[in-house]
């Protein structure tokens, strides 16, 4: 196993506690949004990310303790509130750190709103399945991830949906999380 496989498994361990029926937030939802995933989608903003991604665009989405603790109820009834969306995408901070919020605000989106549902992580496909858990959890509830930390001296601002050329866009097979194709 190499340093940055552990490590990563060692960031991803650092879930972040916060009450049931609860995610904590760095700001507004968003809606009509057109550059973090197909069609016009809502996005959730998540707070809190062990990545620290070099040259990150949000950097302050990192601090766990900062941002808004938000009851998913309200979060459900807001975005219940956006017409037109196909989608919600979870950016972050990291998504995968509040997953079992996430699988939940996921699983009612599709079921309360018929829309798909994408998330944006610093980490692999790979790490998220090796790690299990509420993590993998999420994953398998989602129809697209986006993967992989943002890498400076890889920024490459052509890609579609991704912001270096070693991020993956996985369109994703639910409910089983396989992996349908890569672009």
């Amino acid at each position: 196993m190499t340093d940055w496989h552990k490590i990563s498994l060692e960031k991803l361990a650092k879930q972040e506690e916060i009450p049931d029926g609860y995610i904590r937030v760095s700001g507004p939802l968003e809606h009509d949004n057109i550059v973090n995933g197909d069609g016009l989608r809502a996005v959730l903003w998540t707070q809190g990310c062990p990545n620290h991604c070099h040259g990150c665009q949000n950097p302050e989405t990192w601090d766990y303790e900062a941002g808004m603790l938000v009851p998913i109820d309200e979060i459900i009834e807001r975005l219940s509130q956006f017409k037109g969306q196909a989608g919600l995408t979870f950016c972050g901070g990291e998504p995968f750190v509040q997953a079992k919020a996430c699988r939940e605000i996921a699983e009612r989106v599709r079921k309360e709103l018929g829309w798909n549902v994408w998330s944006f992580s610093g980490f692999t496909y790979e790490i998220i399945k090796e790690f299990g858990g509420e993590p993998w959890e999420f994953l398998k509830s989602l129809d697209a991830l986006i993967d992989g930390p943002f890498i400076l001296s890889q920024k490459d601002l052509g890609l579609k949906y991704r912001g270096s050329k070693n991020q993956r866009l996985l369109h994703l097979e639910r409910p089983t999380g396989k992996i349908i194709s890569i672009e």
